[in-house]
């Protein structure tokens, strides 16, 4: 196994100085609220959105509820503006739960925040959680391959983005490019900002995850066929919801980890009277099926990619 000293403390420090960590929500922002309790009556659950959103609490709204039916605990949602703000807000006892990227929340647990991963997403319940990051050229583009991006301006997503930046980052190395030194990065902070920057000219390649192109296609903003993939990585493990063990009780932690493993999926939150239907069943990120669970060994990858890659977000 890896070792888990090689993910940085300074990974999340440097998120923080490229983009200010902030968190809005429905309720008090993770600077004010006082600190979470495993005797509290109200857990706090914070995400990152993929792409601009102001309904990402929405997103969440059967999960949560799954979560409140089954502890008998109130629960509140916080919307985070990047990473760096839930890494911070879960190390400081702020945040009881986060829905994390695989890397940042490798930089989490790897830097002391007493995390536990419970479930993650998967749109095929005999498939394990996963998916891939892929590079975008507009159509129009002589970029055939990473190996181009050579002196050219790259969109990554976040300094801690699995699929937006980490990943991307072992997959120029292993053309010969070093992300900081050989292309010039723009961190575009979402998925969809990536896409849409590529798109508008601002850069000459973007990352984003796998079905980022075909929502922003089916929305309208992207027209289909402007954009093509020149490049795209192996399996990456999915984003998990991780529960922050010393703000949460044992016997909560138990009821939240059953709950995410057994019923957070469209079949079981219909017979559980959270859906109407499987179709009117809307989970985040436009997941088709749900949550299956996972442990910390299944996040090994992500230190393995910072192993083999000695990239510069790794090194402690």
């Amino acid at each position: 196994m890896t070792s888990k000293s090689t993910i940085i403390r300074c990974a999340a420090a440097a998120a923080a100085l490229m983009v200010a960590p902030a968190l809005s929500a429905c309720g008090e922002s993770a600077g004010s609220a006082p600190a979470a309790s495993g005797e509290s009556d109200v857990l706090t659950f914070a995400a990152v959105p993929a792409e601009a959103s102001a309904s990402l609490g929405s997103d969440f709204e059967k999960i949560i509820a799954l979560i409140e039916q089954e502890t008998g605990k109130t629960v509140e949602f916080q919307n985070a503006t990047d990473y760096a703000a839930v890494i911070e807000g879960q190390r400081a006892g702020k945040i009881d739960l986060a829905s994390y990227g695989p890397f940042s929340y490798v930089i989490a647990r790897d830097s002391g925040v007493p995390l536990e991963p419970l479930a993650a997403p998967t749109s095929d319940p005999d498939v394990a959680p996963a998916y891939s990051s892929l590079a975008y050229v507009r159509e129009d583009s002589d970029i055939t391959d990473l190996a181009a991006a050579k002196g050219r301006k790259v969109c990554f997503v976040d300094p801690a983005s699995t699929s937006g930046y980490l990943v991307p980052t072992k997959g120029l190395l292993d053309v010969g490019l070093d992300a900081g030194d050989d292309v010039t990065p723009v961190m575009a902070g979402g998925h969809d900002a990536s896409l849409l920057s590529l798109e508008s000219g601002q850069c000459d390649i973007a990352f984003a995850h796998d079905t980022m192109l075909d929502t922003l296609e089916g929305r309208g903003q992207i027209q289909p066929g402007a954009l093509r993939s020149v490049w795209e990585s192996e399996k990456i493990p999915e984003d998990p919801i991780a529960v922050n063990t010393e703000t949460v009780d044992a016997e909560t932690v138990k009821k939240i980890d059953e709950a995410l493993s057994t019923m957070a999926n469209k079949p079981a939150l219909v017979a559980a009277g959270i859906c109407v239907s499987e179709a009117a069943c809307e989970l985040p990120e436009e997941i088709e099926w749900g949550y299956k669970p996972v442990d910390d060994s299944d996040y090994d990858p992500i230190r393995e990619v910072c192993d083999a890659t000695k990239a510069e977000a790794c090194q402690s």
